[in-house]
């Protein structure tokens, strides 16, 4: 079992940056390919990024390319999301999602509200 608590979520103005961490416990993170999703009010929950188990491979949705940054630290089983440039449509929970590299349950966090204003 792997338990998942994004933190850093927050109220910040159009343009700026929020960097959000996802801390893992129970289980070592170094077996999941990691991603982070966002659900906005009314909305589908969508896929942000992805980064595999050793960070060597990231992948971004197109909404968020080239201003949002996907990292981990398997020393400290902590994800990061750095958004830079942020804008109203940003505006969503983010949750951390982590897939096992074989096969093997996969777990959610409980997400982070990120509310950017125009």
């Amino acid at each position: 079992q792997v338990q998942l608590v994004e933190s850093g979520g927050g109220l910040v103005q159009a343009g700026g940056s929020l960097r959000l961490s996802c801390a893992a416990s129970g289980r070592t993170l170094s077996y999941y390919n990691m991603e982070w999703h966002r659900q906005a009010p009314g909305k589908e929950r969508e896929f942000v990024a992805q980064i595999g188990w050793n960070g060597a491979r990231t992948y971004y949705a197109d909404s968020v390319k080239g201003r949002f940054t996907i990292s981990r630290d398997n020393a400290k089983n902590t994800m990061y999301l750095q958004m830079n440039s942020l804008k109203s449509e940003d505006t969503a929970v983010y949750y951390c999602y982590a897939q096992p590299s074989a096969t093997g349950p996969t777990f959610w966090g409980q997400g982070t509200q990120v509310t950017v204003s125009s």
